[in-house]
C-alpha cells in the first residue's frame, strides 16, 4: 500500500509543468529603446488547462542619446 502511494505522489508531481519564460510583445519605449514583455507558461495535465504568469518587462537601451 505504501508503495502505492509513492508511485501516486510521484505521478501528481509529474501533471503540471512549468515553460521557460516566453516573449509576448516588443514595443518601441519611444526614447530608442525596445520594451520587451515576457511570460511563462504552466500546463495542468490534470485539468487539461494552460496558463501565463509570472509576466515581466524589461527595457532595452538601444543607443545613448
Amino acid at each position: 500500500m505504501r508503495i502505492f502511494f509513492i508511485v501516486l505522489f510521484a505521478c501528481a508531481l509529474q501533471a503540471c509543468t512549468t515553460a521557460g519564460p516566453y516573449v509576448t510583445n516588443i514595443s518601441s519605449d519611444g526614447n530608442y529603446g525596445l520594451t520587451v514583455e515576457k511570460c511563462t507558461v504552466h500546463m495542468n495535465a490534470f485539468m487539461g488547462t494552460v496558463s501565463t504568469g509570472d509576466c515581466t518587462s524589461q527595457i532595452i537601451k538601444l543607443r545613448s542619446n
